[in-house]
């Protein structure tokens, strides 16, 4: 049996306690490092190179660096871009995985004659009898589950992927194994923000990166009443209420943004729940999932959010609606929906068009 894997390594805790465990299941380990982020945020790369190198050093595993950096520019930060401009919300991290992680990264195993890629994601990967293949399940440590980001990995590659952290439910554990293996990265704080955007900035990154200029337009009322200015659509998303600049006898959100009139329609926050949405761009994971009729699922609309009671519905092109049993708050176009099983079996997911 070929038990080489190629480990994607971040340089942080997760990726390195990875490759101690795979080293002990008698895997044949090359760390690798992508090389993603250019101008400013390079020098943050370049210690997270350093890191995994150093870690891969006091486990005698080979480490190498990818040079991403012009797929990750295209697939998505230019993503990213495009996305605000176009009135959505990207998820920067789902691109990520899709193009990079588990696109170029997952390629450069194959071609490295690595019957394996590892990643640090706190998911499961196992067979079911009820489906007849290899699934993607969710984490047993229910507040680290990654799987939300992880849904766009093709069936075909769940037998080549491994995630050693699938059985950790305490990240204390985690760190601990770090500490105990003399990890130089055993104390390495958490990344909280996106990895391409300095101090959490995106509104900096925007100005510095816009594609168009940006425009001045209308605060309205779902009845059409104006009752402000905003600054331009990509610095509100859907369900803000902090920073709109306007004065009103009830608390207002943002319940639409529209490209088109270039307006921002603002509303209660009952306005803001809404039982369907349209979906496309959709990735299914479990083989004998043919869409031909309506099927009864668990969807999630956000990271945070909690799995809600829906119906998908096929429509043309691919594209589905999905119908929730409760309506939901603030479904935000560019975010992904993805769908469950009750054994937190990932079925699929896709990108949300527009809540309805």
């Amino acid at each position: 049996m070929n038990k080489k894997v190629l480990l994607g390594m971040s340089g942080g805790v997760d990726s390195s306690v990875s490759a101690v465990l795979l080293k002990q299941a008698g895997y044949q380990v090359i760390g690798c490092t992508m090389r993603l982020w250019e101008e400013k945020q390079e020098q943050t790369n370049d210690q997270s190179i350093l890191d995994a190198q150093k870690v891969c050093e006091k486990l005698g595993i080979k480490h190498m660096v990818v040079d991403f950096r012009h797929d990750f520019k295209c697939h998505v930060m230019q993503n990213f871009i495009e996305e605000y401009e176009s009135a959505n919300t990207p998820n920067p991290c789902v691109e990520c995985n899709r193009a990079l992680k588990f696109g170029r990264l997952y390629e450069k195993a194959r071609e490295l004659g690595c019957e394996y890629m590892a990643t640090g994601h706190y998911a499961r990967i196992s067979y079911s009898e009820k489906y007849k293949q290899m699934v993607l399940q969710k984490s047993s440590e229910e507040k680290k589950d990654q799987t939300y980001f992880l849904y766009t990995i093709k069936k075909d590659q769940l037998s080549h992927i491994v995630f050693p952290l699938q059985e950790y439910t305490e990240k204390e554990k985690i760190r601990s194994l770090a500490e105990e293996h003399n990890l130089p990265v055993a104390k390495k704080k958490d990344s909280q923000e996106i990895c391409f955007i300095p101090n959490n900035d995106y509104q900096k990154f925007l100005q510095d990166h816009r594609l168009k200029p940006e425009k001045k337009g209308d605060i309205i009322l779902a009845n059409g009443k104006k009752i402000g200015k905003h600054t331009g659509l990509t610095h509100y998303t859907i369900g803000q209420r902090k920073g709109l600049g306007i004065a009103y006898q009830e608390p207002l959100y943002v319940i639409y943004l529209d490209q088109e009139k270039n307006q921002v329609i603002v509303g209660t926050e009952q306005e803001l729940y809404q039982s369907k949405l349209m979906a496309d761009q959709i990735n299914w994971i479990i083989e004998n999932i043919a869409l031909q009729e309506p099927i009864s699922c668990l969807a999630k609309i956000r990271y945070r959010a909690k799995e809600a009671k829906a119906t998908i519905y096929p429509k043309e092109n691919g594209s589905i609606e999905l119908v929730f049993e409760e309506p939901q708050r603030a479904i935000t176009p560019g975010q992904s929906v993805v769908f469950y099983d009750e054994e937190g079996i990932v079925l699929g997911g896709g990108k949300i068009i527009r809540g309805k």
